[in-house]
């Protein structure tokens, strides 16, 4: 018998299928029950009971040998992976896996610039989309075999697979790099993301490499099953009051849209794997355990919501904090490094310079040309002779000798602010404007001497508290989901979610421009009203003072028990002696 096209068995052949596992004493209820292969692939616990077969060790044995059908596909491959070990994929990502479009990303770092600063940063995307692709596999299976009542079918699991496979198939060179600061200013019209390139590049992979037929030989429905995993890859946002917008699927699968790219609370093993593999290669502690959340995680119909949403124990809240803790542990510590951010400029800037030699921005609008694109172009500027990529090679020779950018200091308003490229620019002209008083005379400093580099950190949710977006159950009721307030956890947990940092570097090297421009960063801060950078007192001491609201709490008068003198003033009238606050 063909076994991996088992869904197109009829009756008879489905209960030759069972004399062959040694079940052939259910075949006559098999036939009376008309299950072809079709209906065997939905085919749950429940539907055996309502057949008469009650017994759990006949259950257990037909559904093992139904399972078995959804393994028996082909040969797949197995990768020893440094973070989940020895991983299998089934061969229809073996086929993505093997194509020119998809090895590219063995050439895009994951981490971008950060590896000049962690050493160990040297992964890239291709080995995180098998890590994906396989918790994506890990937790829709858990689901299926733990709710089968949901009815999740082989031909889900394998899409749900292939988009974790793919998610990542639109990143450019240094991945966040390209569309996060080189493709704005390249073309500051085009409103652009990877995630965009992503569905555009599957749809090239798929029809470059003639992977239709082979996606239909493996169960797969098309274009209905190709619309759901670009659905997952890129998922719209839902709300209560919005219809259901996805072609794919339809409500009753809604919870497959939070596998692999979770817009409704940032959950998905997308996060997952990176949480883990990134702080494997940084160096750096990871406290969240995805294994545990695959070990709690079910399907829960919320009250008030047409769809159904992947929820997890109410023990399971602080498992969940740490995860949101170490994203923003990750970025603080290493994706927004000030070393890394300003590697990344300096990449961006060069990038920009070799744009009208090399066309890299006009390569987002052909994917042909976008699959030669990878992080190489960094080695073919450096390697150039060609004296119109003079400028941008000079960038990329400093980079390599550490002849950096300079951190003036970093800063924050009082309030998060919406920062458009035109209010940087304008921010850098203030920079070079603001004359502090005994400034270097000598020293001429420009708006193109500056750079200004806003930061946004958060949990993931913006100002939100993710945690409000996720929703429990408890082991009393394994089908009501509930939220849990924030004040039913701890009183320790924060109370703001979001910040905004405002970095400014200088390009100028020498020492007495870098002095000047760190005054010119100061006063800049007390015009703008801005926080006191945190050596602003070291780079502007005559400057600091003048600010009353700057002032160190050691500084003020009387303040937090300070044991200075009090100045003699008027109270209620006549002029009291100096007095001590403590004796």
């Amino acid at each position: 018998m063909d076994l991996w096209k088992y869904r197109e068995w009829t009756v008879d052949q489905t209960c030759q299928y069972l004399r062959e596992e040694g079940l052939g004493e259910w075949q006559a209820i098999f036939r009376e029950n008309n299950i072809s292969g079709v209906t065997l692939q939905y085919l749950t616990e429940q539907h055996l009971k309502d057949m008469d077969i009650r017994q759990i060790g006949d259950s257990l044995k037909i559904l093992d040998s139904i399972r078995k059908l959804w393994q028996i596909t082909g040969q797949g491959k197995v990768f020893n992976d440094p973070i989940h070990g020895h991983i299998e994929l089934h061969p229809l990502l073996i086929k993505i896996i093997d194509t020119p479009q998809f090895q590219r990303l063995r050439n895009i770092k994951q981490l971008g610039g950060a590896y000049f600063v962690y050493p160990g940063a040297s992964h890239n995307r291709f080995e995180h989309s098998l890590g994906v692709a396989y918790l994506a596999g890990e937790l829709v299976d858990a689901l299926s075999r733990r709710q089968p009542e949901l009815q999740i079918s082989p031909s889900d699991i394998l899409c749900v697979q292939f988009a974790g496979l793919c998610h990542d198939l639109g990143h450019g060179p240094f991945s966040h790099l390209f569309d996060g600061k080189f493709i704005p200013k390249a073309r500051p019209g085009v409103n652009w993301k990877h995630e965009d390139a992503t569905v555009k590049m599957l749809d090239h992979l798929v029809e470059r490499n003639n992977l239709r037929e082979a996606m239909e030989q493996y169960g797969l429905e098309l274009p209905r099953d190709l619309d759901f995993i670009k659905e997952m890859i890129h998922p719209k946002a839902l709300t209560k009051e919005t219809p259901w917008p996805h072609k794919g699927r339809g409500q009753e699968k809604s919870f497959l849209y939070e596998i692999v790219s979770n817009s409704t609370n940032g959950i998905d093993v997308d996060k997952f794997d990176y949480f883990a593999r990134d702080s494997h290669h940084l160096g750096i502690q990871n406290n969240f355990d995805h294994r545990r959340f695959l070990k709690f995680a079910r399907v829960c119909e919320v009250d008030g919501e047409k769809q159904k949403h992947i929820c997890s124990r109410d023990k399971e809240e602080w498992n969940l904090i740490d995860m949101f803790n170490t994203r923003t542990g990750l970025h603080r510590r290493a994706y927004q490094h000030t070393v890394t951010k300003i590697i990344e400029i300096m990449i961006s800037d060069a990038f920009l310079k070799a744009d009208q030699f090399m066309k890299l921005s006009t390569a987002i609008d052909d994917m042909e040309a976008y699959t030669k694109l990878t992080d190489h172009v960094f080695e073919q500027i450096l390697n150039s002779s060609s004296a119109d990529l003079a400028e941008a090679r000079q960038i990329l020779r400093n980079i390599t000798c550490r002849r950096l950018y300079k951190c003036l200091g970093q800063t924050q308003a009082n309030e998060p602010m919406e920062v458009t490229q035109e209010m940087i620019q304008s921010w850098e002209t203030e920079l070079a404007q603001a004359d502090p008083p005994h400034s270097f005379h000598d020293v001429s400093l420009q708006s193109q001497d500056f750079i200004v580099n806003v930061i946004e950190l958060d949990y993931g949710m913006k100002e939100k508290d993710p945690i409000d977006n996720v929703r429990f159950y408890c082991k009393n009721d394994l089908t009501k989901a509930y939220q849990i307030r924030k004040d039913q956890v701890s009183k320790l947990l924060p109370e703001h979610f979001a910040e905004q940092l405002i970095r400014v570097y200088c390009k100028k090297r020498d020492k007495k421009s870098l002095e000047a421009a760190g005054k010119h960063f100061v006063k800049w801060c007390m015009d703008r009203n801005f926080s006191k950078p945190q050596d602003g007192d070291i780079i502007a001491p005559e400057l600091t003072p003048l600010k009353p609201n700057w002032l160190n709490s050691s500084d003020k008068d009387g303040e937090h028990g300070s044991c200075k003198d009090v100045k003699p003033g008027k109270v209620n009238g006549p002029t009291k002696a100096k007095t001590k606050l403590f004796k």
